[in-house]
């Protein structure tokens, strides 16, 4: 075989290699981006670029495939629902108190269901995975709850806050694991 044949033959090698790596790229920014919807564009914009977030939201697939998510059984279903009754119904005399018992009862649920009670960013990452839509929600009302406990949210700020942690739990108490 001549030089411009052995030449030739490692260049359609590279090319058809190269093409697989953009192919299989193509293939996991497809599915991250379904799967994570509004949190893989919050990844990428908070790790500062699409490798490290795609490479990040994996390792977060991964570390909840490994964890026994299980659904809830009526019993604690109707315990947990009672629980959320009662406290929504608190937020008219107390609303920062309610809406840290809304956090506190969604923690709960997450716990029930079989989610690690780490800190909150991991927590929120994990919901990410089954939940990513609401994980936004689950952050929106952490923050507004941060704020608050430095003085700068009002009553309509808890109120969102109260809102965004009810549909996570809503969620969490229906959902069955996938």
């Amino acid at each position: 075989m001549n030089t411009f044949a052995i030449i030739l033959i490692l260049a359609i090698v590279i090319v058809l290699l190269a093409a697989a790596v953009v192919w299989l790229s193509i293939r996991r920014t497809r599915h991250l981006r379904a799967k994570f919807g509004p949190e893989y564009q919050r990844t990428v914009a908070e790790k500062g670029g699409r490798f490290k977030a795609e490479r990040d939201l994996e390792r977060r697939e991964k570390r909840v495939e490994r964890l026994e998510i299980r659904a809830l059984s009526p019993a604690a279903r109707d315990r947990f629902m009672e629980s959320w009754r009662q406290d929504q119904a608190r937020f008219v005399d107390d609303p920062r108190g309610a809406v840290l018992e809304a956090d506190r009862l969604v923690q709960d649920v997450m716990r029930e269901r079989g989610y690690p009670a780490g800190v909150f960013e991991q927590r929120a990452d994990d919901i990410s995975v089954d939940h990513p839509r609401l994980a936004q929600n689950y952050r929106a009302a952490r923050e507004i709850v941060l704020r608050h406990q430095s003085g700068n949210a009002t009553t309509e700020d808890l109120r969102r806050a109260l809102v965004h942690y009810r549909a996570l739990f809503e969620e969490l108490l229906e959902a069955t694991p996938a």
